[in-house]
């Protein structure tokens, strides 16, 4: 059997291809199973619960990194009439860059979030890298970090791969299989499995808590949970 969208070879029980994500075969019954989570993508993605959540998120986003920049050019202001290393206004100016600094940040992330868009994909690969980081410790000494990143990629519509990476911790890697079909969704920026029957965990798609998949609502934040 061929992909009708992209030609690729695929095994006759093949429900969507492995190369592009295009749905196969007829979509499988989305009725729960005896065990496990749901076939197929939740409705209650479209739960005023997550336009809340996104609304406190902006919120919470802006008040914090307002408090950032406040503080940054109250401490500078301070510093220069303190200090003799630094006078005002060269440290009120540092002080009023950094804050804009924090407000820029913010404002970039809220964006990123309205700009996301929904859109299928396909688990493509993971991969397991040893690596290694230098830090410093003061006083012209430093040392090395040593940890294992885990990595699922992900292959887009349009065959663009995007990575969720995780350091010391493989349960997102381990609840992701090479050939998943995905769906992220926009503004949440995080991925719904559409074969969950079985799962015995699943992640809240607002804040990423880690939930059992017997539960209906996310325990930390009160959304629904996409099962």
């Amino acid at each position: 059997m061929y992909c009708k969208h992209c030609g690729t070879a695929l095994p006759d029980d093949t429900r969507f291809c492995t190369s592009c994500g295009t749905q196969i075969g007829k979509a499988t019954d989305s009725r729960p199973p005896a065990e496990g989570g749901r076939i197929g993508y939740s409705e209650r993605i479209y739960d005023p619960a997550f336009a809340r959540y996104l609304k406190h998120t902006n919120r919470w986003s802006a008040i914090f990194s307002l408090i950032l920049a406040v503080a940054a050019v109250i401490g500078f202001y301070i510093y220069g009439e303190t200090s003799r290393e630094m006078k005002n206004p060269q440290a009120l100016f540092i002080g009023l860059g950094i804050g804009g600094m924090f407000l820029v940040i913010a404002l970039f992330q809220m964006l990123d979030r309205k700009r996301s868009k929904t859109w299928d994909g396909v688990v493509a690969d993971k991969t397991i890298k040893k690596k290694t980081r230098r830090y410093d410790t003061g006083n012209n000494d430093s040392n090395i970090d040593y940890y294992t990143e885990y990595a699922v990629v992900v292959r887009d519509e349009r065959g663009k791969t995007h990575r969720m990476t995780a350091e010391d911790d493989r349960t997102v890697f381990d609840y992701f299989q090479v050939g998943d079909h995905v769906r992220h969704h926009a503004g949440l920026n995080s991925y719904e499995k559409y074969d969950k029957s079985r799962d015995s965990i699943i992640f809240c798609n607002a804040c990423g808590t880690l939930c059992d998949i017997t539960d209906d609502m996310c325990f930390r934040c009160s959304c629904p949970l996409l099962k």
